[in-house]
């Protein structure tokens, strides 16, 4: 067997979140039932990848771990996708993985992007894919307010109550907020994340774009270091796992 790394694509909406559970399906499970059968059902070691989003959750291009044979690239692409149907799961590309190298571990930088629909109007095309805010929200104030995020800063006042990271110390690279005629984005990256944190950074720049806080509340927010402190924890189905940077980077076809 050899160890591959697949960049995955998946819609979250009918999943518990990337790991296994007790209860309702997981993309883990869905992704090393596929392995196994091209395995000819023999049990599978673990698939790991690197970010575990949660239920609702979508991925542009999630990078996993796991043992499969030694076919080709466009081999294992093509029966890892015939072993997903019907699930909203796709493998985009993959390779053998370097050698000592982990998914998770490995991986350098992770970035996300939160998509909001803004306008009066309900979503019909991208039911469960983005946020819908009716309110106008002033996009280039949410902008200014997400650079004072930026930097190594304890962020437990946008950190889940259940989040189990040892430490609220995170460096947040990059955080950008734009429109796109009737969507608000907010693309962000950094090398970890804590739980519901992206989450929680949008429902709190939500509240600057709709007017309710000024810019500079932010800073307050990160200095309280209490979640009570913050907006609310944003919906999960506008949030997209988008990409992960490894040194060197993955060779994939």
């Amino acid at each position: 067997m050899t160890l591959w790394a697949l960049e995955i694509e998946y819609n979250g909406t009918p999943f518990m979140g990337w790991q296994r559970q007790k209860h309702g399906l997981a993309i883990q499970q869905v992704i090393e039932e596929a392995a196994s059968r091209i395995r000819g059902g023999a049990e599978v070691t673990e698939a790991v990848s690197a970010g575990r989003t949660d239920a609702g959750v979508h991925a542009l291009a999630m990078v996993v771990q796991i043992e499969l044979p030694d076919f080709t690239p466009y081999r294992i692409r093509e029966a890892m996708n015939f072993h997903l149907k019907p699930h909203p799961i796709a493998v985009l590309r993959c390779g053998p993985a370097p050698e000592g190298w982990s998914a998770r571990f490995s991986a350098k930088a992770r970035s996300y992007r939160y998509v909001i629909l803004n306008r009066p109007q309900p979503p019909t095309l991208e039911v469960k894919r983005v946020w819908h805010v009716k309110a106008q929200l002033d996009e280039q104030a949410m902008h200014r307010a997400a650079q004072l995020l930026l930097g190594h800063h304890d962020f437990s006042s946008f950190r889940a109550s259940a989040c189990q990271a040892k430490s609220p110390m995170r460096t947040l690279d990059f955080c950008a907020v734009r429109r796109e005629g009737e969507k608000v984005i907010m693309e962000t990256k950094a090398r970890s994340f804590l739980h519901h944190q992206v989450r929680n950074m949008i429902g709190s720049l939500k509240m600057v774009g709709e007017g309710h806080w000024p810019e500079a509340r932010i800073t307050k927010i990160l200095a309280a270091r209490s979640r009570p402190a913050a907006g609310q924890t944003a919906p999960a189905e506008g949030l997209y796992f988008t990409g992960v940077e490894y040194d060197p980077p993955l060779e994939l076809s």
